[in-house]
């Protein structure tokens, strides 16, 4: 491993000159990704600003009935919360369904948010990847991609956020708030924080050097709003997303009031599905609503050679929710069957 400096801040405007100071720097929460990617030399920082000690630990209601989340709030921790399991059930079975128990008592909420893709090439200093390394190919292109994405991707790079969590914050509107860099302090929305690739796959996000995530930040929940987050992956436990959604959904009167639908595992950022959203929002729920609204959304998959099945497993997952959140509020749930291709 590369030699590298520590540093240990016990504010945040001590961490950002830290930052500011050393170039190179990378800041450090429980590590779990960092750490690996240093080891595999994907990473290779000069100094490690270690932001366990900053006063970032903590989940507070504030007087609007939102609720706002320290990015050092373990994962376990913040799954577990009371109001978060009762008010944001999908956020909580979203970080249940990721890793395993003894990451999710390490890793971050602010962590979470900037993982990494786990594609193989970017993992393996030996290939080219224009993600690591700008300008040298994407391996994945040509070769192994069945995990990769199908919506969103670009020429430069097809991989795909790992964040379980970050697809449910996505579908809650929630907000990433961040200190530090030439902004100050300002709200980022979960929705615009993770980027497309486009030209440039090696920014992951629209986080600015040297920012800090301090918190995210959780709305009201409206009276009679469910959500559920669902993960669809080779094995039972201890894996990615194949593909993911997160639904938030609000009745009224028997039509939808408010719907909002956020796809995992299938882009390079949590998928928010705002076509198939605004075809359901004040309709009917019906059989043939729900599936002429996917089916809408998802006509802009661009599916590769080996994982052409995520269109039809996202469709399913996503009906399945819609389904079961229809009927736990009262209406009456499309019928889930497996789509023609």
């Amino acid at each position: 491993m590369k030699p590298f400096a520590y540093v240990r801040p016990t504010s945040l405007q001590e961490a950002a000159a830290a930052h500011a100071s050393h170039p190179g720097a990378r800041y450090l929460g429980g590590g779990t990704n960092l750490v690996d990617l240093m080891k595999h030399g994907v990473e290779t920082p000069d100094t490690l600003i270690d932001l366990t000690r900053l006063p970032l630990h903590d989940i507070e209601e504030l007087p609007t009935g939102a609720l706002r989340v320290g990015a050092g709030v373990a994962n376990t921790d913040l799954a577990a919360h009371p109001l978060v399991r009762t008010r944001y059930p999908a956020l909580s079975q979203a970080l249940l369904a990721g890793a395993s128990g003894q990451l999710r008592n390490i890793a971050t909420t602010g962590g979470n948010l900037l993982q990494r893709t786990r594609c193989p090439y970017f993992q393996d200093v030996s290939k080219p990847c224009n993600k690591r390394e700008p300008g040298t190919g994407c391996s994945a292109r040509d070769g192994v991609h069945r995990d990769h994405a199908v919506l969103g991707h670009s020429g430069h790079c097809i991989a795909t956020h790992p964040s379980d969590m970050a697809v449910a914050l996505a579908a809650l509107d929630a907000g990433i708030e961040l200190y530090g860099g030439e902004h100050g302090t300002r709200e980022v929305a979960a929705t615009t924080f993770h980027r497309l690739p486009g030209e440039h796959p090696e920014r992951d996000t629209v986080i600015c050097p040297g920012e800090i995530i301090t918190a995210v930040l959780l709305p009201p929940t409206a009276p009679g709003a469910l959500s559920l987050y669902r993960k669809a992956r080779d094995r039972a436990s201890y894996a990615f997303a194949l593909a993911s959604v997160a639904a938030v959904l609000e009745l009224d009167g028997g039509r939808v009031r408010h719907v909002a639908l956020a796809f995992g595992g299938l882009a390079h950022r949590p998928w928010r599905a705002t076509t198939a959203e605004e075809l359901l929002t004040d309709a009917e729920p019906t059989d043939e609503a729900v599936r002429e609204a996917l089916d809408a959304e998802l006509a802009a998959a661009r599916p590769l050679r080996d994982n052409s099945f995520k269109v039809d497993l996202a469709r399913n997952l996503a009906r399945d929710a819609l389904g079961t959140l229809i009927r736990a509020g009262g209406g009456v749930p499309p019928r889930v069957a497996p789509s023609q291709p």
